[in-house]
């Protein structure tokens, strides 16, 4: 006995067509419920092979080798259960004359389903042609080829005859249909469906029709005409004479509306007039007919037309806000169809009184939504509505409204982008309703909304708000006697959350005191409504901060009563969430300086003593200011510079100033980047002219600052060619050994000298007047001067000591 030998893939298929082409199989296959089974059935393959061999059998493309059961020495079989889809099965055995493969297609599916939804009209498209139309449902797909046929029989007063039977192809169809011709005489028809395919076949019961019952014409034809404002004109035609016409019409989405018919036998072609329409509409019609006796047609194609414009049928929806005190914002809603009543295409808006007539007229355009008009005291607004047929009543706004009594309002929000306004009724005899107005915080004039509403309200929920934002508002009471309660309301957020910034802050001292302001967060930081600002300071000094809560509406603050010293403030913004962030770019810093008019003398003149004979007290106060403020330069620099400074009338600076009679060198540095030893002089004449004196009470000539054209070559300078500034002298220290070149030209500070005729007498006042320096010193901003120590590094020279002396008096003026 040969040993059985497992082919591959390829050899089963070529074994396959050679048992096609030869016909000589090695074994037969069977199945016992037949080639086509009911999906979900089991069953048994047989295998019989045509000698003994070990034989084995297969399932599915590519073959799959399946588990067998022996029957005997030359036949196996599988188990199949619960089949779900087509399958192939196929056996293999060697055998010496022959070794083809066999194999068989199993197909899956359900015997068909009761026909349903049996129905049959009968169709007179015209007298002479006539046929019985019927459909059904073949009901649930049986994934096999199901065959459909229709039987009728037919009855001629007492004639029957039939049944006839017709086919009915459409396999992907769920519903099929066909038509029968079928004589005049004909007076009543039995009809049923039959359904069958390989699985069994289906029989609906049988359906008797008189043709009168179910005669029906065929779909009218309709065409419109023409149409005015309020009506259309349609034409109707149909193929045979009918006893009654449905016309149907429409606007939009609007339901269907009957035209009533007049019942009486109607011609082949009627002409029907629709009235009571609304104008500036886009109407649909459709039509329908029946004969005498049978059913109703079938709808017409829809056809459809415009009616006309008209002249707007109410105002329009105004309303306004101040733009400044000489202008008013108005604006208004765009109108909906059945106000508008045609295509707006122009807004005509009017300002004047009942006296002076209009002061002020204008057309806009129609796609414009507000307008700023010039207003005034006894002015009022009047504005229409325009299309190509007219325009609508006036709407007249008059804001210089008398107060009537305010409302109570409160509000809820209601999601994430709604809110709803509650108030209390006014409950006057002339109220007339209310109008409830919203807008994002300071954008009222941009983004302005209203609603209107009956006398009957007393709430409104308005809509699109946005996340993170606040909203403000007023719920406005209306009267016949032109008389409006206003009540306001603010803090309208549907979400919200922390700030995101910090306010922008600026400070002012004043004396002991400062104005503290601030702008607000940028809109899209706030995070919903501020409720709070809170504002912090810090003291130099040490002690407490101290924390200052500020209402949302404010943007000032005035902290009085500090002490002298340096302070630090910041301010914060907080909404319902939380307080928002601080950080170090947001903090600022001042100076409260010791105030001496607060002196029981009055400061100044009890610290350098009585006025001048010719001097009134103010005066001497100004001056006694200056004296004491150049007092407290020279002695804190005494603390900070050494008991001996150079000569300036010996510097090298001074030496090379004036190159001969008539000229002077004048270096003009604007950086010090620019400053180089090469750098060529400039040569500027000079005409030395007469010093103008100072005013009374001083004494020297009065030095003028340099102006922006003495600097031209060609010019004649009518002012001092150079800057003042300060000069230390001392015989103890060359200056001319100085390599170092000031660059500042804008230093104007006072000439300090040593060791000239007078000084011994400047020495003993300034020993009287350093017994007072801790009084004069004050007027410094509280900085510690000492903690910076001032180098020079090398010789001691003019320009290494050169001080700029204008920081010092920053914050003392």
């Amino acid at each position: 006995m040969p040993m059985a030998v497992r082919l591959p893939t390829w050899t089963f298929f070529t074994a396959v067509i050679m048992q096609l082409c030869t016909g000589e199989n090695s074994c037969s296959i069977r199945s016992t419920a037949g080639p086509v089974v009911q999906l979900g059935s089991s069953f048994q393959i047989y295998c019989t092979f045509k000698c003994k061999c070990k034989g084995s059998m297969y399932s599915d493309h590519p073959p799959t080798p399946k588990a067998h059961e022996v029957f005997n020495a030359t036949t196996v079989y599988i188990e199949v259960a619960n089949i779900t889809r087509n399958q192939t099965y196929s056996c293999q055995c060697v055998c010496p004359h022959a070794s083809d493969s066999c194999g068989m297609d199993i197909f899956t599916g359900y015997p068909p389903a009761v026909p349903s939804n049996v129905s049959c009209i009968y169709k007179v498209q015209t007298n002479e042609s006539r046929a019985v139309v019927c459909t059904w449902s073949r009901g649930r797909d049986t994934h096999l080829t199901t065959g459909s046929v229709l039987r009728v029989r037919t009855t001629s007063g007492v004639h029957t005859s039939g049944p006839l039977t017709y086919s009915v192809s459409g396999q992907d169809s769920h519903f099929l249909s066909t038509s029968l011709d079928v004589s005049h005489s004909v007076q009543q028809i039995s009809v049923w469906v039959e359904s069958q395919n390989p699985l069994g076949s289906a029989e609906s019961a049988p359906l008797n029709y008189t043709l009168r019952d179910i005669a029906t014409p065929s779909a009218p034809d309709l065409s419109a005409h023409t149409c005015s404002s309020r009506e259309c004109v349609v034409q109707v035609g149909t193929s045979v004479r009918t006893q009654e016409l449905e016309i149907q019409y429409r606007s939009g989405a609007d339901a269907w509306t009957s035209l009533p018919d007049s019942g009486r036998r109607a011609s082949l072609t009627q002409i029907r007039s629709i009235s009571s329409l609304r104008p500036y509409r886009l109407y649909h019609f459709r039509a329908r007919a029946r004969l005498d006796t049978g059913m109703w047609s079938q709808w017409s194609a829809k056809v459809s037309s415009w009616t006309q414009e008209e002249a707007p049928a109410r105002e329009p929806d105004v309303w306004h806000a101040e733009a400044d005190v000489r202008s008013l914002k108005v604006y208004w809603k765009e109108e909906d169809l059945s106000a508008a009543r045609g295509k707006i295409t122009w807004y005509r808006i009017s300002v004047g009184s009942r006296n002076s007539g209009p002061i002020f007229s204008a057309n806009i355009s129609a796609d414009v939504r507000n307008y700023t008009v010039p207003f005034g005291p006894g002015c009022g607004v009047t504005v229409w509505s325009c299309t190509a047929k007219g325009c609508s009543p006036p709407a007249r706004i008059s804001p210089g409204y008398t107060k009537a009594e305010p409302l109570q309002v409160r509000h809820e929000t209601a999601g994430e982008h709604n809110a709803t306004i509650y108030w209390s009724k006014a409950g006057s005899a002339g109220q007339q309703g209310y109008v409830v107005e919203w807008y994002p915080e300071g954008r009222k004039l941009e983004a302005l909304q209203w609603l209107r509403l009956g006398s009957q309200h007393s709430h409104a929920l308005i809509t699109g708000l946005e996340p993170f934002e606040c909203y403000a508002g007023a719920v406005y009471a209306v009267h016949s006697d032109s008389s409006v309660g206003r009540s306001g309301f603010t803090g309208v957020a549907t979400l919200e959350s922390v700030p995101a910034a910090v306010p922008s802050v600026l400070e002012k001292v004043e004396g002991n005191s400062v104005n503290v302001s601030w702008m607000q967060i940028p809109r899209g930081q706030r995070g919903g409504c501020i409720t709070t600002y809170t504002i912090y300071l810090e003291s130099s000094s040490g002690g407490e901060r101290q924390v200052f809560p500020v209402a949302a509406s404010e943007k000032t603050y005035v902290i009085e009563g500090l002490s002298p010293a340096a302070y630090t403030l910041w301010v914060t913004a907080s909404t319902a969430k939380g307080e928002g962030p601080t950080g170090p770019r947001s903090k600022v810093k001042f100076f409260i300086q010791r105030d001496s008019s607060n002196h029981p003398t009055g400061g100044c003149a009890r610290l350098l003593g009585p006025p001048h004979p010719h001097m009134s007290v103010p005066e001497f106060c100004r001056e006694a200011e200056v004296r004491g403020q150049q007092l407290a330069v020279k002695l804190l620099l005494r603390f900070l510079l050494p008991d001996e400074v150079p000569d300036p009338a010996n510097s090298k600076w001074a030496k090379e100033c004036v190159l001969q009679p008539g000229e002077m060198k004048l270096q003009l540095q604007t950086s010090v980047a620019s400053v180089t030893a090469e750098d060529d002089p400039i040569l500027v004449e000079v005409e030395e002219l007469p010093q103008p004196r100072c005013r009374a009470g001083t004494s020297g000539p009065c030095p003028r600052l340099l102006s922006p054209t003495a600097l031209s070559p060609t010019s004649r300078p009518d002012v001092l060619l150079y800057p003042r500034t300060t000069y230390i002298k001392s015989v103890s220290h060359d200056s001319s050994s100085s390599k170092q070149t000031s660059v500042d030209t804008n230093i104007t500070v006072d000439y300090i000298s040593a060791h000239e005729p007078g000084q011994e007498e400047e020495e003993e006042e300034e020993e009287e007047e350093e017994e007072e320096f801790q009084e004069v010193i004050s007027f410094f901003p509280s900085h510690d001067f000492a903690m910076e120590p001032l180098e020079f590094g090398g010789k001691l020279t003019l320009d290494a000591v050169k001080i700029n002396c204008g920081e010092f008096f920053q914050n003392s003026f």
